[in-house]
């Protein structure tokens, strides 16, 4: 087993080097075709998580500059009014909301889904952004562990309540998931919050996010009759506050060397604006093209067999009607 974790992460820091960073955005982006990303989508409903900052403000940022009427949910209103107004003033769409909500509470989804859902708008696109490395083991007044619950029980229970507007949305309907490279480290595994003595936040960072992985898969395969599209995505290694204060030794080693939040949001976007018989539903994208889910002799494949046992146990968390 050592060898085998001490295998991931050289496979993964030798792959991220080459991949992740600004020069491999720089690289890859060679191929992109900028028409791609010339699509407008006026009239088309986006709600992306966690927008105040980082990745999630870019992304909510690129869509409102093609037209999109935007929801910003955020936990905190003063950042987010901020960040709200900055978006307009930069794009001139004044379709852009803010929606107050704390993704690591499940009654507090619950409430902003019954209230969003009042609106009767049909959801385009859901980003699920939002997302959280603890370093220190920290537990929600829920009773959860906090990166568990914003990076897996949050997404799951936002999507699941979203998909009465999705599905008024359909055929264009989709769900994009915000996951990280990080998972190319962790096996899919039924340990949920965390039960070793020794809380590691990184380990469980990469936990989640290859539960986001699979779990995508899980949707895709489950909704494909819904006309409703899952996607999750790669945003490379970029340099925004998230990182900053989780991985400070991380970002200082590769200062200048991160990709820019822009860069980071770019494939959210590309998702967003393109048509879905250009995509894979279920698939894992990075830089505008499907990637693989798994590093070569990982052995992290066949443990996405656990995603049902998985699913089971955070639909119990989220309390959510059979």
């Amino acid at each position: 087993m050592f060898l085998l974790k001490t295998w991931r992460s050289t496979a993964f820091g030798v792959y991220g080097y080459m991949n992740f960073t600004k020069s491999g955005f720089l690289d890859h982006s060679k191929k992109f075709k900028p028409e791609d990303m010339q699509l407008q989508i006026e009239g088309k409903n986006c709600v992306v998580t966690g927008a105040n900052s980082g990745i999630g403000f870019a992304a909510a940022e690129g869509l409102a500059s093609r037209g999109a009427t935007v929801y910003m949910v955020c936990r905190n209103k003063e950042r987010g009014q901020e960040a709200l107004s900055k978006i307009q003033t930069s794009t001139g769409n004044q379709n852009v909301y803010l929606e107050v909500c704390d993704l690591s509470s499940v009654n507090e989804i619950k409430s902003f889904a019954s209230s969003f859902a009042s609106k009767d708008v049909p959801v385009h696109v859901l980003v699920n952004n939002a997302g959280l490395l603890e370093n220190k083991r920290t537990t929600t007044p829920e009773g959860f562990e906090l990166s568990f619950a914003v990076n897996v029980l949050g997404t799951y229970t936002m999507t699941e309540l979203m998909l009465p507007l999705l599905e008024k949305a359909t055929p264009d309907a989709k769900v994009i998931t915000v996951a990280s490279g990080g998972m190319y480290t962790s096996p899919l595994t039924t340990d949920l919050q965390f039960s070793g003595e020794k809380f590691d936040g990184v380990e469980q960072y990469a936990r989640n996010k290859r539960i986001q992985v699979a779990l995508t898969e899980k949707w895709a395969d489950k909704y494909k009759n819904k006309g409703i599209g899952f996607y999750s995505m790669h945003p490379g290694w970029a340099e925004t506050p998230g990182v900053a204060k989780s991985l400070p030794s991380f970002s200082e080693s590769f200062a200048g060397k991160l990709r820019t939040s822009e860069q980071g949001a770019d494939t959210i976007v590309w998702l967003a604006l393109q048509p879905k018989e250009k995509l894979v539903s279920g698939a894992f994208y990075f830089d505008r093209a499907e990637a693989p889910k798994h590093l070569k002799l990982a052995g992290t494949s066949k443990s996405h067999d656990l995603i049902d046992s998985v699913i089971d146990s955070v639909h119990s968390m989220a309390a959510l009607n059979p």
